[in-house]
């Protein structure tokens, strides 16, 4: 299973905030968003910072999928 933040940015796209914004809005580290670009894991006082910002939970800015890398 791996983390699958594109409800995140579809979320940005409906608010018509961008990733820039969020990162000063939020109070976020560029490199935490640029984690988040990748799907990498990081830390939940970055999400909570994110819903606090956006006005929603974690459900509604990720995703966990099959992982379907390595697979024949």
């Amino acid at each position: 299973m791996v983390v699958c933040y594109n409800r995140l940015w579809k979320l940005l796209i409906d608010k018509g905030i961008n990733k820039t914004q969020l990162c000063k809005e939020a109070k976020i580290s560029t490199n935490a968003m640029a984690k988040l670009g990748r799907n990498e894991d990081v830390r939940v006082e970055v999400l909570m910072k994110i819903c606090c910002t956006l006005g929603c939970t974690m459900d509604d800015i990720m995703e966990f999928a099959e992982d379907m890398e390595g697979e024949n």
